[in-house]
């Protein structure tokens, strides 16, 4: 019999991805998203499930799951992928955006854990995948918050994995660089209206060109990194991470494999503040 996995964030780019990758796979898809569009159920019409999720709403979680179940008979794997970002100075964001940040990617997150683990608990096991993130480990410029958000789901997916091992449920991280499509530039169009203080001005637009045009990676491809989060769903062994894209994974050598120093001082040249440290003492000298 095929298996079922329930995706939030299904209504673009990687979970839009990954929803097809498991329905090509032979899984059942219950592809969700806040405002349903069918569109994403064209190459696999019998496998996917489009239906209403809000991780916001305990309600709304419930209900998809529910629904999910009641089509396919039961839910063997969910992929926490919905989340938000944001580029911004830290001291100007408006605590209502943080606040939102957090909603979307830890409680509505953990309301999702919450929603599904009894279920799985029952039917003997199941499997949790939480989309996190390079920066969940190695931490850039400009997006403290959301930076902030993915270390907090690090923590929680490794403390989870123990605990809730002793019900044969197992929680899986996977932590992609950037993407193609959904990569540093696009989502710092989307938060133009997020104000930058004129004494951060030259620093910002430094940064924001170093990262954008002088990041030493490619883009992963969203296909390369759905496929590592169908391995990280089907992998029944102990593994917890699962880095997927060439900055996430020189990033990761460099957390987990080098001393402190030699950690920091390589990031501050591949994000652009070593080259900001120079040329802001050759101006003031």
């Amino acid at each position: 019999m095929s298996k079922t996995v329930l995706i939030t964030g299904c209504s673009t780019g990687l979970g839009y991805t990954t929803a097809n990758k498991f329905a090509d796979e032979g899984w059942n898809v219950i592809a969700t998203m806040r405002k349903p569009n069918e569109r994403i159920a064209e190459r696999n019409p019998g496998r996917i499930l489009v239906t209403a999720l809000d991780v916001t709403s305990p309600a709304s979680i419930e209900a998809a799951i529910s629904a999910g179940i009641s089509r396919f008979g039961q839910i063997d794997a969910v992929v926490n992928n919905a989340g938000i970002t944001t580029v911004s100075i830290f001291e100007a964001t408006p605590m209502e955006v943080v606040r939102e940040l957090f909603e979307t990617n830890v409680f509505g997150v953990m309301n999702v854990i919450q929603a599904i683990t009894p279920r799985f608990r029952k039917q003997g096991g199941g499997t949790i995948v939480n989309i996190s993130s390079a920066v969940g480990y190695a931490a850039p410029p400009l997006l403290s918050v959301y930076t902030a958000t993915k270390h907090t789901l690090e923590g929680l997916s490794e403390s989870l994995s123990y605990e809730l091992e002793s019900q044969n449920i197992s929680i899986k991280l996977v932590e992609p660089g950037a993407m193609r499509n959904t990569n540093f530039a696009s989502s710092h169009t989307a938060t133009l209206n997020t104000p930058i203080p004129e004494e951060y001005k030259p620093y910002f637009e430094h940064m924001m060109h170093s990262m954008i045009h002088e990041y030493p990676f490619e883009d992963a491809e969203e296909k390369s990194v759905a496929a590592q989060v169908y391995l990280a769903a089907s992998d029944e062994s102990d593994r917890l991470r699962y880095v997927s894209g060439p900055d996430a994974e020189e990033m990761a050598k460099l957390r987990w494999s080098t001393s402190e120093d030699k950690y920091l001082s390589t990031m501050r040249d591949l994000m652009g503040q070593t080259s900001w440290r120079t040329a802001n003492t050759k101006s003031s000298s």
